[in-house]
């Protein structure tokens, strides 16, 4: 029996939990209380005031008990774990890392799931965050895409819903999670759904693009999980469809893609809307200083956990090829290259537009091959066909602007081509991070111009990180020199990492 599952005799817990929620109505938190500005700069500040506070039914959020066998290690072992696992910490009393499932004490259902999924151990993210998320205490973690933070804020975040009064009508949800693509906000629900289902706990997802009624249908039934995008989570606050007055678990999933995206102004409205001492993780897979800044602003004491080093490299399990191009030998490369890679396997192409996406697409087509393209402006039923096109391999090759750089999740995507350089170096490594994923292999191929040379050098120190051959062209471009004339360059030789300069033709 898990150490959750014994607490039967709280009146709170999530076997027996009460209705008399002391929520809704005038009793809730609403915007026009002083904000979480409350909480000062997240290196141990001022906690949130009382004043703040008054009127607010409190609530559990500290779940953690540590195990024998972890509370047995000692602080070798820890460090000696942490650095073989790539784990950084900071924060005051920082838990020591689980190294099984059974470490962290989840209740038996929860534990079920994740034999059923066929987990082995916790990824590194999951073997720190847990023990924190657990404790109640705020959470920044930074990590790359796939490692496995969905389920590092989902399974405690299921802990903490079981653990606090069920909804009373009109209640809004315990748990939000905000995240910057309807992709992303749906692979997300996928998983709450999966792992949320045995205790009965209801989601929903809310997103843009489509029909408000069933999202609407769904908030007036109640949620106890509101997975959803910033700018239609705001909608359905304006036209009092839900409220915040429940949340005491707030989750913002892949921050920095939020703030590239501009949810700034939602994102601290929407904040403004929940009371000052919830418990928040904050998520990201780079650190600038416009992601630290939000988390100065919305955490409090947090606990920081970091996997691999913080600062921008590639997942070395992807082999990285660049080739300098000039624009007009673009697309004959293209189909140069597919008719050297072409094997059924999945095949990802990331432009700059939706309107290059959807020439490019056109013309793949015209020349028979099997592509559909995925962009904001397609309807949200048009984009959910052509991903599970994708999916199922009846389509292998997807064109895609950034809107699918970061979040999608699609299992054994073996190439990605940016057929166009992105407008930075942290879209460039997300954008190949869609293949390698989940321990496998995978290989990136980039269309390097004269017009991206300002990357060039950043570029070539991703790619030294990663243990990947540069080009003498694209060192040249580093140092400053003009492009090669046109022509030079190539993957043909991928034998040897990089093509060498060789030539397609």
């Amino acid at each position: 029996m898990s150490r959750y599952d014994s607490r039967s005799g709280d009146p709170t817990s999530y076997r027996d939990r009460r209705s008399d929620s002391g929520f809704g109505g005038s009793t809730g938190y609403g915007g026009s209380v002083r904000s979480s500005s409350s909480r000062k700069n997240y290196e141990g500040g001022e906690s949130p005031r009382k004043l703040d506070l008054d009127g607010l039914t409190p609530f559990e959020k500290n779940f953690y008990v540590e195990s024998p066998s972890v509370a047995a290690m000692s602080e070798k072992d820890v460090e000696e774990y942490r650095k073989r696992r790539e784990i950084t910490v900071e924060g005051r009393d920082v838990p020591k890392p689980v190294k099984s499932f059974h470490d962290v004490g989840f209740p038996d259902y929860v534990l079920q799931e994740i034999t059923r999924a066929g987990f082995v151990e916790p990824t590194p993210i999951q073997a720190q965050g847990w023990p924190m998320a657990l404790k109640g205490r705020d959470l920044i973690g930074i990590a790359e895409t796939g490692s496995g933070k969905t389920l590092a804020y989902l399974l405690p975040a299921i802990v903490h819903v079981n653990a606090q009064p069920i909804l009373a009508p009109g209640d809004g949800p315990i748990v939000l999670v905000l995240a910057p693509t309807r992709e992303l906000a749906v692979q997300i629900q996928q998983e709450a759904t999966k792992f949320g289902a045995s205790s009965k706990i209801k989601n929903t997802c809310i997103y843009g693009g489509v029909p408000k009624g069933p999202q609407v249908r769904d908030l007036q039934k109640g949620v106890e999980i509101v997975i959803a995008t910033p700018g239609r989570l705001i909608d359905m606050m304006e036209s009092h469809h839900t409220n915040l007055r429940r949340v005491t678990y707030l989750v913002l999933d892949e921050a920095d893609r939020m703030l590239d995206m501009g949810f700034d102004p939602q994102i601290r409205k929407i904040v403004s809307q929940i009371r000052p001492d919830r418990q928040t993780l904050y998520w990201s897979a780079t650190w600038p200083k416009e992601v630290e800044q939000l988390a100065r602003q919305f955490l409090y004491n947090p606990y920081k956990v970091t996997i691999g080093s913080s600062d921008l490299k590639a997942n070395h399990a992807i082999r990285q090829h660049v080739d300098i191009v000039s624009e007009s030998q673009k697309y004959n490369k293209l189909v140069k290259l597919l008719e050297d890679i072409m094997d059924g396997s999945r095949i990802l192409i990331f432009m700059d537009t939706k309107k290059g996406c959807d020439q490019i697409t056109r013309q793949l087509r015209m020349d028979g091959w099997p592509a559909l393209s995925i962009h904001g402006d397609k309807s949200q039923a048009e984009r959910d066909w052509v991903l599970s096109e994708f999916k199922a391999g009846k389509s292998p090759i997807m064109t895609a602007t950034d809107v699918a750089a970061r979040g999608l999740d699609v299992k054994d995507v073996k190439f990605v081509i940016n057929y166009d350089f992105p407008g930075s170096l942290e879209d460039y490594v997300h954008r190949i991070g869609r293949t390698g994923r989940a321990g496998a292999k995978g290989t990136a191929y980039t269309f390097f111009t004269a017009s991206n040379a300002r990357f060039a050098k950043e570029l070539i120190t991703i790619l030294e990180e990663a243990g990947q051959k540069v080009s003498p062209e694209l060192a040249a471009m580093g140092r400053g020199a003009p492009p090669p004339p046109s022509g030079h360059g190539g993957f043909r030789d991928r034998g040897r990492g990089y093509g060498g300069g060789r030539s397609w033709s």
